[in-house]
């Protein structure tokens, strides 16, 4: 039933047990419509009577609960008890309004980072004429810290990516170095936090491979890796570094295990088997005593990684969970996955509790697979869609309702992956809080993303750059091997970051076994068996004879140089000289 009166409407409902609405009788100044059916109208069965007031104005609408109804009859308020007055007739009334409070108006949660804005940078700063990769494996194929950017690329014969100096932005030389020792595509790239020179990569030739960047970038191709790891049976499509270790890698492969790699003995140390089916994603919490996981199997799992222990598992029936991401230290899990309507959806977890989610949130009916990446500074969290053109970002609560719509940053050009800058990185001067390497596959093209708090106040905006993580380890690889866990060290950017990091990666020397028939190595030499191998032979050898023929041609100049200052010793005068006075001498005796 519906009381309406000069615009304002005020729905009042009486409900019994069985949800029975009772007619009333009113005034003739208001008009009565019945609204039985209309989703607005809310019931409640309980042993007493309820009264729901429903408050509109405008396009809000606010549902308040009331035990007791007053009327205005005569100028003198009446106050109706619900629970005895069902079927009471309400003639000759008029409603005051102003006897309720007016708690219709929207309540606007008050955010810093409410205005947050994305800002691409400009054409001179992009990079420009890169064979980004084709491949359809679901991940970024980018990796970026505060010295290099590096990108899988498209290559005919292995696997290869290309690592560029941010600072080196514009057209890039088609012929650029690569690194190019994988046999197979390279599925993953990740630079090790700790080591700003040291990147990781894995490939479908079920390799793990570790390399070193020099200062200042390749000048040829590399196709030596300073570690090699083997240990899975299929190809690898995920690596993860430690968040607080610095010699501790995560690889998972299509052989369902997540193997850990203790990178000071070149060594699996740990075999993780629980999963039934393709791992899609891993994320470690802070300290990295947690791993969460995502699998093909639909269940989400929260694992002890140094026992291989399952804590929590969530089997996903109504969400199919894709990609998993933990939310700093709220003990929060959120993931993103497909609803049973195959429309895209993120639902938020109790890291401790995965029997139900909290909230799920559908997005829209697209079908990318959604990137999720949390800011723990600013807890704001980021959807990106892999297809899509724009950006979704939220702030996130440990109160509802958890998830704060914040604004959404659009393009017309659709994005293959996005790298992320680490925080010590940022432009802290321009209120830099996030910045996207955004891949277009279309035109080559690397794109950066900046998202900007505004600010008027040139001074450094302490209250949206807290202590953040820096370059420091936290641990070693034995000491978490041993079950020590602790939170990451941390930094201010206050004066801008540029502490130089002592730490020296040592990989460690193995002893190279070797056959030896007719003086040929049989391991060193072996025979390419397929096409791949011979074109990744056939650069190699292209290369040597390269560097050869400078070698030769440097030698030979010197050999010129070294001819020519004989022959002038030999026409000096004074060699002259004294071979007349010897010859003179000789004479004499």
């Amino acid at each position: 039933m519906l009381l309406q009166r000069k615009g304002r409407r005020c729905a009042c409902v009486w409900c019994t047990e069985d949800s029975r609405v009772d007619s009333h009788v009113v005034s003739p100044c208001w008009s009565i419509t019945d609204q039985k059916g209309d989703k607005s109208l809310w019931f409640t069965t309980s042993s007493h009577y309820t009264a729901i007031l429903i408050w509109i104005l405008g396009q809000s609408t606010v549902v308040l609960e009331w035990h007791s109804l007053t009327l205005i009859r005569a100028g003198i308020p009446l106050t109706l008890p619900l629970g005895a007055s069902s079927g009471f007739v309400l003639s000759e009334c008029l409603l005051d309004l102003s006897l309720f409070p007016m708690s219709w108006r929207p309540t606007y949660r008050s955010s810093k980072f409410r205005n947050v804005y994305g800002k691409v940078a400009n054409r001179e700063h992009c990079f420009e004429g890169i064979p980004i990769t084709k491949n359809v494996h679901d991940n970024h194929f980018c990796a970026v810290n505060s010295k290099f950017l590096a990108i899988v690329t498209e290559s005919a014969g292995g696997g290869s990516f290309i690592v560029i100096p941010v600072t080196q932005s514009g057209r890039i030389d088609p012929h650029h170095p690569k690194v190019c020792g994988h046999q197979g595509n390279v599925l993953d790239i990740k630079w090790n936090p700790f080591h700003e020179n040291i990147i990781a990569s894995c490939s479908e030739d079920s390799s793990v491979r570790i390399w070193e960047i020099p200062d200042g970038g390749l000048r040829r191709n590399m196709t030596e890796a300073i570690l090699e790891l083997y240990g899975h049976s299929r190809r690898v499509g995920l690596i993860e570094w430690h968040p607080t270790c610095s010699g501790i890698l995560f690889s998972a492969g299509y052989d369902y295990k997540i193997l850990i790699w203790n990178l000071e003995i070149g060594e699996p140390v740990k075999m993780i088997d629980c999963h039934t089916d393709v791992i899609l994603c891993v994320s470690f919490n802070t300290e990295g005593s947690l791993l969460a996981t995502t699998c093909k199997d639909k269940k989400l799992r929260v694992i002890e990684p140094r026992s291989g222990q399952v804590l929590q598992e969530a089997n996903c029936k109504n969400h199919k969970v894709n990609r998993v991401v933990f939310l700093g230290n709220m003990k929060r899990l959120l993931t993103t996955g497909v609803s049973r309507w195959n429309t895209r959806q993120i639902a938020l977890w109790d890291q401790e509790d995965l029997s139900m989610p909290i909230i799920e949130e559908e997005i829209d009916g697209l079908s990318g697979l959604l990137f999720p990446f949390y800011d723990a500074d600013t807890h704001m969290l980021y959807l990106a869609g892999k297809g899509d053109g724009n950006i979704r970002y939220y702030e996130v609560t440990t109160e509802k309702p958890y998830l704060q719509y914040l604004m959404e940053f659009r393009s017309p050009a659709p994005q293959k992956g996005l790298g992320v800058m680490p925080k010590h990185g940022l432009d802290v001067g321009a209120c830099e809080v996030f910045r996207f390497y955004k891949l277009v596959t279309l035109k080559g093209l690397i794109e950066p993303i900046s998202m900007i708090v505004p600010r008027r106040s040139e001074t450094y905006q302490e209250d949206i750059y807290p202590m953040t993580p820096g370059t420091e380890p936290a641990l070693s690889a034995d000491e978490w091997l041993s079950g020590i866990n602790r939170g990451p060290v941390l930094i201010s950017l206050k004066e801008g970051y540029s502490r130089p990091n002592k730490l020296v990666f040592k990989a460690p020397v193995k002893e190279k076994k070797s056959v030896v028939v007719n003086g040929i190595d049989l391991l060193e030499n072996v025979p390419p068996r397929t096409e791949n191998e011979l074109l990744r032979m056939f650069f190699r050898q292209q290369d040597e004879l390269r560097r050869l023929k400078d070698e030769l041609s440097q030698k030979d100049i010197k050999i010129r140089q070294l001819e020519l200052e004989l022959n002038n010793l030999r026409n000096s005068p004074n060699i002259n000289n004294r071979n007349n006075n010897n010859n003179n001498d000789d004479n004499s005796m």
